[in-house]
């Protein structure tokens, strides 16, 4: 149910906050008060589409928020089966519009526009007039019949969805099987020769990653000793301008000199320490050259073996699990055009024997239908005649389809007479407005019982009625209402009469800008606002006793209903 509507900087809203009443809301007020703004800003936080302009002017965003707390248990199974859970029942939905783009959150994560879509129609249920004329659309009619088929419709349906799925796929794999001999000779030879590369490769796990780290290692020790070796060519004795050497030659040179002088003694003892010093360094590094194993031909060798399965990476896959799995899906590829007659002779069986299961389902789904169909006739023509359609005869007509659909095979029309001796006619050639809106209206009744969802809301539903239909419609509203919350515009005195909670949408003009503002009218005020309907600008002591036994009558009616 929905508890809660709070709306902000949208149109000729500033700020208003709605609280709502289980039963039959209803919202009156003058023409362009802004009452279809409200029913907007609903449709937009249940992720409609905005409107250029929307945003009230010279506001930074617009914003609306939704609360509704859910009891059902069915409603609360589909919201977590889609991974969102109501906190003890209670389910947020805000939308705050910006320039160009907008935000979404269900209890206060952000959600994208296609989540909120999705779980919208388990909550709340809006007829303006368009969805009116959504009821002369096949499609939607026989959505109706399958509502009202209940649980046994719904298990049909998806036994017939499940085959469709076979089929399609029965199908594809099927159409696949089209080359000639000789498209298939250069299959298999394309294909044998990738399977012979890998299998000569002869690739085992986890080797790619052991060789990476294999080569990285002997990658570092060639450098090392590349590099090593060039400081003992440098720092020893094989060359001519060696360091060893040329230390060796300073030290000749200083040798007679050294007992001379004191100074000259000094620097020959330090001279003879650095010969010591690059001696022992010389040894030390020969000795670790030595102890140092690497060998070129298996480095190569490596080297060679991560080019192969780098090189088969590129052409298969990223991984070596990856290669095998190409491996073995191209073998049984291979497989298929080895023994392709037989295996397009299997592909076509198996099409045969699932367009055989859907067509089965459909004819189950579609005999469950003709039957329910009667049941639905019935009901709306006694459903019509509670809201002033008097010698209305109604049927619903079945025509198969060739092509298989994923609800079926039905296509459905329904048909109408609304005066004695007319033919039955196509909705859409028969019906007004006024009476489409009542014909959805009885439609909603009969499914009361079939639909999960808490809340109704019914914009327009007054659409070329008055008088005696008038208050037909609004004891049919009331009935709705006694199972169902049920919000509804209306411009009729009779249906306002009919309210469990009242409330009156009025604009006024505040430092020169026009705003809309909402209220709950307390007992006394809704017969004032029901006498203005009725009597207009000027409301006088005839008018108003007429609103008040008005509102008795319309109390009294809803405790026998």
């Amino acid at each position: 149910m929905l508890t809660d509507i709070h709306v902000k900087n949208l149109a000729l809203i500033d700020e208003l906050d709605i609280e709502l009443d289980k039963g039959l809301n209803i919202l009156t007020g003058e023409t362009g008060a802004g009452k279809s703004i409200i029913i907007g800003s609903i449709g937009l936080a249940l992720g409609g589409k905005m409107d250029k302009g929307f945003i009230r002017e010279n506001a930074p965003f617009g914003l609306v928020e939704l609360i509704f707390h859910i009891k059902n248990p069915k409603i609360l199974a589909q919201l977590k089966a889609k991974e969102i859970y109501p906190e003890d029942g209670q389910l947020i939905l805000t939308r705050k519009v910006l320039e160009g783009r907008s935000i979404s959150k269900i209890n206060g994560e952000t959600v994208t526009l296609g989540q909120i879509r999705e779980i919208s129609p388990l909550l709340i249920d809006i007829h303006g007039q368009h969805e009116h004329q959504s009821l002369l659309y096949p499609k939607y009619q026989l959505g109706v019949l399958d509502a009202f088929g209940g649980e046994d419709s719904l298990a049909l349906l998806k036994e017939v969805s499940l085959a469709y799925k076979s089929y399609l796929k029965a199908k594809e794999n099927f159409s696949s099987y089209n080359m000639d001999e000789s498209q298939r000779q250069k299959e298999i030879s394309f294909l044998e020769f990738e399977i012979r590369e890998i299998e000569e490769a002869n690739l085992s796990l986890e080797e790619d990653k052991n060789l990476e780290a294999k080569y990285k290692k002997m990658v570092n020790a060639k450098r090392l000793l590349e590099n090593l070796y060039e400081v003992h060519s440098l720092c020893g004795y094989r060359q001519e301008n060696s360091g060893g050497n040329l230390v060796g030659k300073g030290l000749l040179l200083m040798t007679p000199l050294h007992g001379l002088d004191e100074g000259a003694k000094n620097l020959y003892e330090m001279l003879a320490d650095v010969d010591n010093l690059l001696n022992d360094f010389n040894r030390e590094l020969a000795t670790y050259l030595e102890d140092l194993e690497f060998s070129e031909e298996e480095f190569l060798e490596c080297e060679n073996r991560l080019n192969t399965i780098n090189r088969l990476k590129a052409k298969y896959g990223n991984t070596i699990e990856e290669i095998d799995a190409y491996k073995e899906d191209s073998q049984n590829k291979l497989n298929i055009f080895y023994h392709y007659e037989e295996e397009k002779e299997q592909a076509k069986k198996v099409l045969e024997e699932v367009t055989l299961v859907y067509r089965q389902a459909a004819k189950k789904l579609s005999l469950l239908r003709q039957k329910k169909a009667k049941d639905l006739e019935s009901k709306v023509i006694e459903a019509l005649k509670e809201l002033n359609f008097e010698d209305t005869r109604f049927e619903i007509a079945f025509k198969e389809e060739k092509t298989f659909r994923e609800d079926g095979s039905d296509s459905v029309e329904y048909l109408i007479s609304t005066n004695a001796g007319e033919k039955l006619k196509a909705l859409q050639k028969v019906v007004s407005g006024g009476e489409l809106s009542r014909i959805m209206l009885a439609l909603k009744t009969i499914l009361a019982d079939k639909d999960d969802r808490d809340t109704l809301i019914f914009d327009e539903i007054d659409t070329g009625i008055s008088g005696r239909t008038a208050q037909m419609v609004s004891e049919k509203m009331a009935q709705i209402a006694k199972k169902r919350q049920v919000i509804c515009i209306t411009h009729l005195s009779q249906i306002a009469a009919m309210a469990d909670g009242h409330f009156e949408i009025s604009k006024e003009v505040k430092e020169g800008k026009t705003r809309s503002n909402i209220r709950r009218l307390k007992e006394e005020e809704s017969i004032v606002e029901l006498a203005r309907i009725l009597g207009g600008a000027q409301i006088t002591e005839t008018v108003l006793n007429s609103a008040k036994e008005m509102k008795l009558l319309a109390d009294d009616k809803k405790k026998h209903l």
